[in-house]
């Protein structure tokens, strides 16, 4: 009887550890698996791209953002990502082939087993981005939307600071929300580029509630006050944590409205030492 007694605490015991670490993970704001941008290793992967992705999983990221790397084939690099447990939820598309709805998207993005197609610029003339680029740009998302729905995948446009010029009540951004289709047409937040464009990042992701699906997780150096260029000197990015983003209220709001996949991207040179720097801020949310 004793036996069955300790047995039994013993089982209570289990049950509670399992519910409290339960608890614990469901109480962090960022509970989601640990992604990067493959920007942040442009200096890397030219050498060696199995290298690069050995020091990536180290890293204890298991997403990645990519349209490849160059040496290997789309095939290979997918077989290298699995080998290190690596998903690719997203890649990246350019205006151009997005105008021409090439086909090469798709079948890049059925290769890696992306979900995702992001666009991160609007060709426009000098740093003014004008109504007219944005009334293009809708053009071109709606019809490109469309045909990357009718192939199972989701379209992101990833504003870049240029967008948020006064227009009317709002921005052009609120313009490019407002005109493109919801049901072709997704976006994805790069936090820093929206605090360099003058923007609010955990209101826009109030005001435009789920068509947000991805996030950039970047922040900007405190003090530094941007501007309409969609350009910032790459000392600029700095650890999470250490900028002017409100991470706190940020993953707050991203959480509510159903963002899954967040990409750290540094477009410092000092990535190899920022980048877990910025994994152990997240981890301590």
């Amino acid at each position: 009887m004793q036996k069955q007694n300790l047995t039994f605490f013993f089982s209570l015991l289990f049950i509670a550890t399992q519910m409290t670490t339960l608890a614990q993970k469901s109480n962090k704001l960022f509970n989601y698996p640990f992604g990067v941008q493959a920007y942040t290793f442009r200096n890397h992967f030219p050498k060696n791209v199995e290298t690069t992705l050995d020091n990536i999983q180290k890293m204890g990221i298991t997403e990645i953002e990519t349209s490849g790397a160059k040496g290997v084939t789309d095939e290979e690099y997918k077989k290298l990502c699995e080998a290190r447990g690596i998903a690719i939820p997203s890649i990246g598309a350019g205006y151009d082939q997005l105008e021409k709805q090439s086909q090469d998207i798709v079948t890049k993005a059925r290769i890696f087993g992306a979900k995702y197609v992001m666009c991160a610029w609007i060709p426009h003339k000098g740093d003014v981005f004008t109504i007219e680029d944005a009334k293009k740009a809708v053009e071109v998302f709606d019809n490109a939307g469309k045909f990357l729905k009718e192939n199972g995948l989701t379209f992101c446009y990833h504003p870049h600071g240029y967008e948020f010029r006064p227009y009317e009540d709002g921005t052009l951004l609120d313009y490019i929300f407002k005109n493109t289709n919801p049901e072709y047409v997704s976006f994805e937040m790069d936090v820093l580029w929206v605090l360099h464009g003058g923007g609010n990042p955990v209101k826009l992701l109030n005001k435009y509630g789920n068509r947000w699906k991805l996030m950039h997780v970047k922040d900007l150096k405190k003090g530094v006050v941007g501007d309409f260029s969609g350009h910032t000197p790459a000392e600029n990015d700095v650890v999470l944590g250490t900028g002017q983003a409100d991470w706190k209220n940020i993953f707050k709001v991203s959480k509510k409205i159903g963002i899954k996949h967040y990409f750290i991207e540094d477009e410092s040179e000092h990535e190899m030492e920022t980048v877990p720097q910025s994994i152990e801020y997240l981890k301590k949310l």
